[in-house]
């Protein structure tokens, strides 16, 4: 066959090997690549270059090749598994950079990063201060982790003694105008439930880029059309309206009666609510 034919059946050929081999290694070829796993992933990608435009070898010494890289990329991560003493040879130890809020000279030095390169990547976890770090380490993969000292970190329910709940994830329910039907099903909706929201909000399903709803059943909505403004869901600012109405409601009901049996009644039944609208407000007014 013409070279040029030849050429592009090598290169499909190649892709859907490649594309096999490096589903097999998995994800973490792409997000965490470790030294070996750069070297591994630029060799597997210059032997299939060549078999795609070497049409004077044989294509199978190729695949073979890669093949070889492959398995032995996988046997080191398999040895990696098993191994902590290989772990730390093939993708070296943590490095402390920051330590109980000091910098570590001597480590930063052995990393070859410079003070600015220090800063700067403190930065990129929103840490503008080197005195507001308490620790800060080097993964093997280069990404730095940060812990703030305990004064900088944001204020959490926790450290107000609060206990919360867990949410739910938000379940993405129209996605290019289109109902997804399944994660709709998953928070116990409709499409029924849907267009009537989306009533509510003025808005056509035809116009909607991205629809989700969260765990207190709003519908959160961005359109296609940029400039259309889309007001904000209310559930939340309406049943904290309401429980503030029915706690007033009670108050009223408690001085409007002669009866003291039943002023008490009121009294403590609005006295509880009041405590019950106090600590959900941070969750229906945020």
């Amino acid at each position: 066959m013409p070279e040029w034919v030849e050429v592009i059946v090598r290169t499909l050929a190649s892709i859907i090997v490649l594309f096999g081999l490096t589903k097999l290694l998995g994800k973490r070829q792409i997000s965490q690549l470790s030294f070996f796993e750069y070297i591994t992933g630029i060799t597997i990608g210059d032997l299939a270059a060549a078999i795609s435009l070497n049409v004077k070898e044989a294509w199978y010494l190729g695949v073979i090749s890669l093949t070889v890289w492959v398995l032995v990329s996988l046997g080191i991560e398999f040895l990696q598994l098993k191994s902590k003493k290989a772990r730390d040879f093939i993708d070296s130890k943590s490095t402390v950079l920051i330590k109980d809020g000091k910098i570590m000279e001597d480590n930063l030095k052995k990393e070859r990063l410079s003070n600015e390169e220090l800063m700067q990547l403190l930065r990129t976890k929103n840490a503008f201060k080197a005195a507001e770090v308490e620790f800060a380490l080097m993964e093997p993969n280069g990404e730095i982790n940060v812990l703030l000292k305990k004064e900088n970190q944001p204020l959490t329910p926790t450290h107000l003694g609060i206990k919360v709940g867990p949410e739910s994830e938000p379940q993405t329910v129209i996605l290019d105008g289109k109902v997804m039907d399944e994660p709709l099903a998953t928070r116990g909706l409709n499409r029924s439930w849907l267009h009537t929201e989306l009533e509510k909000l003025g808005v056509s399903l035809d116009n909607v880029f991205i629809g989700q709803v969260d765990a207190y059943g709003q519908l959160y909505v961005d359109l296609f059309d940029d400039q259309v403004k889309v007001p904000q869901p209310q559930q939340k600012a309406s049943l904290y309206a309401n429980l503030k109405k029915c706690q007033a409601d009670l108050e009223m009901f408690g001085l409007s009666t002669d009866r003291a049996e039943a002023k008490t009644l009121y009294e403590q039944c609005s006295n509880q609510l009041e405590q019950v609208i106090s600590d959900v407000k941070p969750l229906l007014t945020r």
